[in-house]
């Protein structure tokens, strides 16, 4: 696999995602809708849980969900991504490495998740030979970081990372969205050159 490029829609929402249950683990998919083969490019995210990551039924529940829903959204899972509740914590949970999603694994570096951070805490991870292993970090782009960043920022300041809902949330109470139209509806406003941001 060559050049990973993460959005900004996908790196807010796992950032937000992260933030927002910062004593727990939390766990997502990776999303594309670019064509298989060459660079992908990570076009969104669907946070998934925040408590027992470890559950198979939840897990399947939600995979269940989430491939419907990309098939109607003409997109792809195309990896998992985790932040532990330790900062300093690297593992990640090998039960979500189920054979379609052997493309990516993104670990949340909870160690640089801090305000003017210069760098996106974030490692991937890509299958190599029936093994993960460390993808280098320069075949990971994230465009426009300091605008990304920026638009992380107005988010919290403004209290829309309330906005999120993970697959968890939603099993508590059917009513929230896990697709997190409103919230995607915010980022992409954010993003628009018509604020600014590209």
């Amino acid at each position: 696999m060559g050049e990973v490029e993460l959005s900004c829609l996908a790196y807010a929402k796992m950032y937000l995602h992260a933030s927002q249950f910062p004593r727990c683990s939390v766990n997502g998919l990776l999303l594309s809708s670019s064509p298989a083969g060459g660079a992908v490019c990570i076009t969104d995210c669907v946070p998934l849980l925040h408590t027992h990551l470890s559950l198979a039924p939840i897990t399947q529940l939600a995979l269940t969900q989430v491939d419907a829903w990309c098939s109607q959204t003409h997109q792809r899972i195309m990896g998992y991504y985790q932040a532990n509740a330790c900062v300093s914590d690297s593992r990640y949970s090998s039960i979500y490495c189920r054979e379609d999603l052997r493309a990516l694994i993104g670990k949340i570096d909870g160690e640089k998740m801090f305000p003017g951070c210069r760098v996106p805490p974030i490692v991937m991870y890509e299958r190599k030979d029936a093994r993960w292993a460390l993808k280098d970090k320069h075949t990971i782009m994230l465009r426009q970081w300091e605008e990304t960043c920026s638009i992380v920022n107005q988010l919290f300041s403004s209290g829309d990372q309330a906005l999120l809902v993970d697959f968890d949330s939603h099993l508590d109470d059917i009513t929230k969205d896990w697709t997190n139209q409103k919230l995607n509806a915010k980022i992409m406003e954010l993003v628009s050159p018509a604020n600014g941001n590209v």
